[in-house]
């Protein structure tokens, strides 16, 4: 269940990356609200490091998020679960 979610919060990362990446429309209600659920799941990555690139540093700050998620959560789940 753990891991579930913190599944869940990657792959919105990952989704809002390939929105980025492939150019989809910001005025769209979708995207709207995937980049609604990413920026604050982003935690503190988002800004830190300073890339010049938009697209490499939506790439490295919230790819960085989604590992993140991914890591801590399996974490609590082996320290709690197992």
């Amino acid at each position: 269940m753990v891991t579930g979610i913190g599944a869940v919060f990657a792959l919105v990362e990952v989704i809002y990356i390939l929105m980025i990446l492939l150019g989809a429309n910001a005025g769209n209600a979708f995207v709207r609200f995937i980049r609604s659920i990413a920026e604050p799941l982003a935690l503190f990555f988002p800004g830190l490091f300073p890339i010049d690139n938009a697209q490499l540093a939506v790439l490295v700050n919230y790819g960085l998020a989604a590992i993140f998620w991914l890591v801590v959560t399996g974490l609590i789940a082996r320290l709690f679960f197992h």
